[in-house]
């Protein structure tokens, strides 16, 4: 169900709200959009994320997180304090684990 690229998908979708593939593609560029697609089908599949397909001309696709989804707010919330708080330590591990290399 978690990957890499899971929770960074849900918090911009719970962040921006409804999003276009390609919107998503440009909040998170380092994904590939193989990548993208694959996530946001399994994200799908497991009922946090909804698609919705609009037969227009150019077809238009929006993602938005679920009411399943959105539960997860407290948990980013949470990540994004612990963030604040360490990430220059796990800036300064990583630097000395890349120096012993």
């Amino acid at each position: 169900m978690f990957s890499r690229w899971t929770t960074p998908i849900l918090w911009a979708l719970h962040e921006y709200g409804r999003q276009r593939f390609v919107e998503l593609e440009r909040r998170l560029t380092s994904i590939t959009p193989k990548v993208l697609t694959q996530r946001l089908r399994q994200l799908e599949r497991d009922g946090l994320v909804t698609r919705t397909y609009h037969a227009e001309v150019p077809p238009r696709v929006d993602y938005e997180i679920t009411e399943l989804g959105a539960s997860l707010g407290p948990l980013f919330a949470h990540l994004t304090t612990w963030a604040d708080a360490h990430l220059g330590e796990v800036e300064r591990a990583q630097r000395a684990y890349d120096a012993e290399r």
